[in-house]
């Protein structure tokens, strides 16, 4: 049962529906190839393992986490790194999974800070993209659905560490939160 608290944005089957179709290009794109499959916690976390087992080619797994917004529903802007990869990722194709991407800072400076380590390639897939809050140069290559400008919550995104357990991608209700 959805929680009074949401509207539902896509349903279960949507994000079943558009995470196979992210797949599909993820395994054409890289068919020849093995690729490193990078999940951005916590948010990504159910989508990253959705997609990966929709990935018929060779795969390897490791995370990041990655703070810039605590307990607040609007970024802070100074981005730390609460863990590391934990191998090197020199000479790998690298995908980075994120749940959304919204003003973009922060997925810059992890982009920034992989590039760095000598990848074959960078590359991002995310979720969910809101292109209207953006204040960075990143724009990710494999995007399941462009959202409006509200706070998301459900399939691994929360406000306070609450909602991820929804099966849907939901519009938290602005009564709820405090920006």
């Amino acid at each position: 049962m959805v929680s009074r608290d949401v509207d539902i944005l896509f349903s279960k089957e949507e994000v079943e529906n558009k995470v196979a179709e992210l797949a599909k290009k993820i395994n054409e794109d890289y068919k020849s190839e093995n690729l490193l499959v990078v999940g951005i916690l916590k948010g990504a976390f159910v989508f990253m393992a959705d997609i990966i087992r929709k990935m018929d080619i060779a795969v390897e797994v490791d995370f990041m986490d990655v703070s810039s917004y605590g307990a607040s529903s609007v970024s802070s802007g100074v981005v730390r790194i609460e863990k590391d990869l934990d191998s090197s990722i020199e000479g790998k194709n690298v995908l980075i999974i994120e749940d959304i991407v919204d003003t973009g800072l922060t997925l810059e400076y992890i982009v920034e800070v992989l590039k760095r380590r000598g990848p074959k390639s960078v590359k991002v897939c995310c979720l969910l993209d809101k292109p209207a809050r953006r204040k960075s140069n990143i724009d990710p290559d494999y995007i399941g659905f462009s959202i409006p400008d509200e706070f998301i919550v459900g399939y691994g995104l929360d406000y306070a560490e609450k909602y991820r357990n929804l099966p849907d991608v939901c519009i938290l209700k602005p009564s709820v939160y405090k920006e």
